[in-house]
């Protein structure tokens, strides 16, 4: 697919991103997991007060894939403090990257992952680290494509639901 952008998530963009985020998610999730908690985690994980204070974190970036003017997907990072867990000042970890479903296959999600990478050159970084459920098969196999190694294992909670991340990693050649 041609002509994707990449830019850079500010606070007017807030409205924008929930829906985003919202509908990426539940496609991803929403055939493995409870309606109850899908809805619960939609509600919290995605808030305008949760999604505000993660862009007002200057130790944490989103970014759109735009395709004519329409957000088809987006990717979260964190460093330092705003970590979810290594919190590792040499590092950077993926929080998220989703692309709808109907674009799916297309490469965005490699267009999203190497902005990630490029960012990780430039703030030199030693590795990048990201968590995927176990059973995201997919997700999984395209970080593995991607050069990523299991090296740890977490609980996410989904609602009342802990599930199993796997814990991968990329080292970076600076």
């Amino acid at each position: 697919m041609q002509n994707i952008a990449i830019k850079r998530v500010t606070l007017d963009d807030i409205t924008v991103l929930q829906k985003i985020g919202r509908e990426t998610f539940f496609e991803t999730f929403s055939n493995s997991n409870s309606e109850e908690n899908m809805q619960q985690y939609l509600e919290d994980g995605f808030s305008v007060k949760k999604l505000r204070e993660e862009l007002g974190n200057r130790d944490s970036e989103f970014y759109f894939a735009v395709h004519d003017e329409y957000v088809i997907g987006y990717l979260k990072l964190n460093y330092g403090r705003s970590q979810t867990e290594l919190k590792n000042e040499a590092s950077l970890e993926i929080e998220r990257i989703y692309v709808l479903q109907k674009y799916q296959g297309k490469k965005i999600g490699q267009i999203l992952y190497e902005k990630a990478i490029q960012i990780a050159h430039d703030k030199q970084v030693k590795y990048v680290w990201l968590g995927v459920w176990e059973q995201n098969l997919r997700a999984i196999n395209f970080y593995k494509k991607n050069d990523f190694i299991e090296f740890d294992r977490h609980i996410f909670k989904l609602g009342n639901d802990a599930q199993t991340d796997i814990m991968m990693k990329k080292n970076i050649t600076i």
